[in-house]
C-alpha cells in the first residue's frame, strides 16, 4: 500500500511539474530568485552610486553655496523619487524604485486612483466604497491614496487582494485594531508611509477578501502585517510598533520581499522570517532588510529567520535587549554596511543568536558579516564552511563603511510634509499640474517617527482567501500528502 501511494504521489508531482521532479526537490518558489548573491551586489551597487553622487554634490555646494540642503541622500530609494519637486503628479513612480529581493513589486502600478475618504470599517463582509478596506480587497490594480489624515481603526483583519499600493505620502495615516495587514497568497502590493501599531487579536468571524468571496476567519495572531504564502512584496517608510504579535511576519513559502525605510519601537518579538525550522518550501524565502531603524524598546527578533536567504544592509540597530538577528534552521544570514549598538547588559552584547540549536549543527550555517560597524562591545558570531568562496561574487563591490548609516537612515519612518498641504492628494495635484505647481517637493517630506516615547495613546487590547497562483494550495497539499506517506 506504501508503495502504490508513493506512485500516485510521484506521477501527480510530475504531471504539475514539468521541467522535472528534481525540480520541486528544490522546492524552487513562484518569484524566488535563481542568483541572491547577485541581487545582493545590486544592492550594494545602488547604495554606492547614491552616497557617490551625495558627496560629489555635498563638496560641490560648499564650494559654491552656503545653503547646502540636497535632495541626494545616499538612499537610493528616497533619491530615485523624493528628488522630483512635483513627485505628488506622478506617485506611481514610486513602484520602479524598489530594490533587493521585493524589487519587482508593482503594487497597483498603471490602475487607476482609489481615494480613501471615510476612517470607518463598521462591516468586514460588506464594506462600503470610500473605505479602506473596500479599496484593497478589489480584483483590479488600484493605486490606493487618502483625502486626509486619519486614524483607522480596523475590526478585523485588512485581508488584501494582489496588485495593490497603499500611499500615505502626505498625509498622516494610522492603521490600528483587529488584525492588523494581512497578505496571503498574494502578489505585488507595497506598502508606503504608514504607521502601523496597537494590532491585537481578532477573528472567529466571516471576513471578505475579494469582490466575490468571504469566509470564516479563526483567530488572529494580532501581527502588524502578516505575509503568508505571498510574493513581490514591499513594505517602505512605515512606523511600526506595539502588536500582539509580530511587527512583520513573513511565512509559509513567501519570497521577493523587501523591508525598507522602515522605524521599529516599542515592541518585543519584532521580526520573524519562517514558519518552522521544518518547513521545507521556506528555503527559498529571500528577504532584503535595508536603510530601517531599530529604536527604542526593542527586545529580540530583528529578525529572527529559518531557512531562506536573508539580506540585511544598512541598517541602524541602536537597541536591543536581548539580540539582534537570530535563527534556527540553516538560514543564509547575509549581514552588510549594517550598525550594531549593543546595550549596556553585559549578557546582550552578542548580535546573533542560534536559537535552540548546539554549536555543532550551526558551525556550518553561512552567517557573515562584512563592512558592518561593532559599538559599545557589539559583536557578530560568524559560520559556515568556505565562506569567502561563497560569498566571492557578492563582495565584489564591498559595501560602503556602517559611518554613512546617520545618512542613509536619516529618514527611516513615516515622512510627513513640513509646509502646505500640496502633498496631500487632491484631483488637482494628479490631473492639473498648472494648477499644483512646484511647491510640495520629495525633499519637504520630513520623518517624524524618532525614538519619542509616545505610544500613539491606543489601547493595547488583550483563513480563506484569494489565491495568487493555484501553485500555492496544491503545493501545501502535496507536502501535508507526502508528511502522511
Amino acid at each position: 500500500m506504501f508503495q502504490s501511494s508513493c506512485i500516485v504521489v510521484f506521477l501527480i508531482l510530475t504531471s504539475f511539474f514539468p521541467f522535472g521532479f528534481g525540480n520541486f526537490l528544490n522546492l524552487t518558489l513562484p518569484g524566488q530568485h535563481p542568483d541572491p548573491e547577485a541581487v545582493a551586489l545590486e544592492v550594494n551597487r545602488k547604495v554606492n552610486a547614491s552616497l557617490s553622487i551625495f558627496q560629489s554634490r555635498r563638496k560641490m555646494l560648499s564650494y559654491t553655496s552656503s545653503d547646502q540642503s540636497s535632495c541626494q541622500t545616499g538612499n537610493p530609494i528616497d533619491d530615485c523619487w523624493r528628488c522630483d519637486r512635483s513627485w505628488q503628479l506622478n506617485r506611481q513612480r514610486l513602484a520602479d524604485c524598489a530594490i533587493g529581493f521585493g524589487q519587482y513589486a508593482l503594487g497597483g502600478k498603471g490602475g487607476r486612483y482609489y481615494v480613501v475618504t471615510s476612517s470607518s470599517d463598521p462591516d468586514p463582509v460588506n464594506p462600503p466604497p470610500g473605505t479602506l478596506r473596500y479599496g484593497v480587497i478589489q480584483e483590479e490594480p488600484l493605486w490606493i491614496v487618502f483625502s486626509a489624515n486619519m486614524e483607522i481603526k480596523l475590526s478585523e483583519e485588512l485581508i488584501f487582494n494582489s496588485h495593490k499600493t497603499l500611499d500615505g505620502r502626505g498625509v498622516n495615516v494610522h492603521i490600528t485594531g483587529g488584525g492588523c495587514i494581512t497578505l496571503q497568497y498574494i502578489s505585488n502590493v507595497i506598502i508606503h508611509n504608514i504607521h502601523v501599531h496597537h494590532c491585537y487579536q481578532s477573528g472567529d468571524t466571516n471576513v471578505r477578501s475579494s469582490p466575490s468571496h468571504f469566509g470564516y476567519r479563526g483567530k488572529s495572531d494580532g501581527d502588524g502585517i502578516s505575509i503568508f504564502g505571498s510574493r513581490d512584496i514591499w513594505i517602505d517608510h512605515c512606523s511600526l510598533s506595539n502588536c500582539k504579535d509580530g511587527l512583520i511576519d513573513v511565512v509559509m513559502g513567501s519570497t521577493g520581499i523587501t523591508i525598507s525605510n522602515n522605524h521599529f519601537s516599542h515592541h518585543n518579538e519584532v521580526m520573524l522570517l519562517g514558519h518552522s525550522d521544518d518547513y521545507l518550501p521556506d528555503s527559498g524565502m529571500q528577504v532584503t532588510i535595508s536603510f530601517n531603524h531599530f529604536g527604542k524598546k526593542l527586545i529580540q527578533r530583528m529578525p529572527r529567520c529559518r531557512r531562506g536567504y536573508i539580506h540585511v544592509v544598512n541598517n541602524d540597530f541602536t537597541r536591543w535587549e536581548m539580540y539582534a538577528i537570530g535563527g534556527s534552521g540553516n538560514p543564509t544570514i547575509n549581514s552588510q554596511g549594517n550598525r550594531y549598538i549593543a546595550p549596556f547588559d553585559p549578557f546582550a552584547k552578542e548580535v546573533t543568536k542560534r536559537v535552540d540549536t548546539e554549536e555543532g549543527k550551526w558551525r556550518n550555517w553561512n552567517w557573515r558579516s562584512e563592512g558592518d560597524v561593532m559599538a559599545n562591545g557589539a559583536y557578530f558570531v560568524a559560520s559556515g564552511d568556505e565562506v569567502e568562496v561563497k560569498y566571492e561574487k557578492a563582495y565584489s563591490v564591498e559595501p560602503k563603511s556602517a559611518d554613512f548609516i546617520d545618512q542613509i537612515t536619516l529618514n527611516a519612518g513615516v515622512l510627513i510634509h513640513r509646509g502646505s498641504n500640496s502633498g496631500k492628494w487632491t484631483a488637482a495635484t494628479n490631473n492639473d499640474t498648472e494648477s499644483a505647481g512646484d511647491d510640495g517637493g520629495g525633499e519637504d517630506l520630513v520623518a517624524i517617527s524618532g525614538d519619542s516615547d509616545d505610544d500613539y495613546g491606543g489601547d493595547e487590547a488583550s483563513r480563506s482567501s484569494t489565491i495568487y497562483p493555484n501553485f500555492s494550495l496544491l503545493f501545501n497539499f502535496l507536502m501535508a500528502l507526502l508528511a502522511l506517506l
